[in-house]
């Protein structure tokens, strides 16, 4: 069996996508971050003392997707032609689930900018909300949907 990020010495390489079709590409992915429903009420009602929690989760996590290169060691530098993130506050599961949506074409996806969206929203979440709820908890971040390149579509089953 050939590994793709093993060179000839079987050290890790980043792969060669020159000859790869530039294709549109997209990826969804989702996250939750679970907290103390006191918490989740001072975030709805806007009085975490850092400041608007989501709108700075939403611009961390954007940022997040553009530098996903250079923290995810063999993830390539792409060209992203959009990023956006969504918010849902479940006050029955005290939760608040994050989806991010990466695109761009190209000739490698955007899986990993999107994971790594809903991976730094809800870390940004966690940091404004530390001070008084330190037992908040990430699960669940996974791929929902990817589009593009040679694979074609994938769709999480439930």
């Amino acid at each position: 069996m050939e590994f793709t990020h093993m060179n000839e010495e079987g050290r890790a390489k980043m792969v060669d996508v020159s000859e790869k079709e530039d294709t549109v590409r997209t990826a969804v992915a989702c996250g939750s971050i679970y907290m103390k429903k006191e918490t989740l009420d001072k975030i709805k009602d806007g009085h975490i003392k850092k400041g608007d929690v989501l709108a700075v989760a939403q611009v961390g996590g954007i940022m997040g997707s553009k530098s996903t290169p250079g923290i995810i060691p063999m993830c390539h530098p792409i060209m992203l032609s959009g990023c956006d993130i969504s918010f849902s506050m479940d006050f029955k599961n005290c939760k608040i689930d994050i989806e991010a949506t990466a695109r761009c074409t190209g000739k490698t996806g955007v899986e990993m900018e999107a994971l790594t969206a809903v991976s730094i929203a809800a870390l940004t979440i966690y940091d404004m909300c530390k001070a008084i709820d330190k037992g908040m908890v990430i699960k669940d971040i996974m791929l929902m949907r990817k589009t593009g390149g040679k694979s074609g579509i994938y769709e999480r089953e439930n």
